[in-house]
């Protein structure tokens, strides 16, 4: 969506304020073999109960001698509420032997409006509201499913302004 400024010039469409996030762009994605561990917690303890998830997929990866093919990363089937039901793990190049609480799953092969949220994940929240912004803005109708992969995560550098999170919002066809 463009304005034609007092000039009459165009000007960029509107966009997120660039501080919460990049520029959104669709993508297609192809689907993705993965490991995870279902969680269900309300909201006020999803801080505590990502890094036991975490570690346990990894305790399971490590076990049966298969290395992460990407970046940690949440799906959740819809969007969160006051309580947070999703998955968190990894892509794998080849399906884990369940064990403990940890499955083989997928993320799903999807058209998803992308961007980056560059900061702490206190800010996730805001970061979301400005995509879905975005999303209705342009005319678009998202699925209810959504899924963020923590590309520079605090394993990667202690200072949250290096944190990258990539959120992914699958688009209806």
């Amino acid at each position: 969506m463009t304005a034609a400024g007092r000039s009459g010039r165009v000007s960029e469409p509107d966009l997120p304020r660039s501080d919460l996030i990049d520029p959104p762009r669709i993508v297609q994605t192809a689907a993705l073999q993965t490991a995870v561990v279902r969680v269900v917690v309300p909201r006020a303890e999803i801080a505590s109960a990502m890094g036991p998830a975490i570690a346990e997929v990894l305790s399971v990866l490590a076990a049966q001698n298969i290395a992460p093919a990407g970046p940690c990363f949440s799906l959740h089937a819809k969007r969160p509420t006051d309580v947070f039901d999703f998955e968190v793990g990894f892509p794998v190049a080849r399906a884990i032997e369940p064990a403990g609480r940890a499955i083989p799953s997928r993320l799903p092969a999807a058209k998803v409006v992308r961007t980056t949220y560059r900061g702490a994940y206190e800010g996730l929240g805001d970061a979301w509201g400005a995509l879905c912004a975005w999303i209705a803005a342009e005319g678009l109708i998202a699925q209810d499913g959504l899924w963020e992969s923590y590309s520079v995560a605090p394993d990667s550098s202690p200072n949250p302004a290096d944190w990258r999170t990539e959120l992914n919002r699958p688009l209806a066809a």
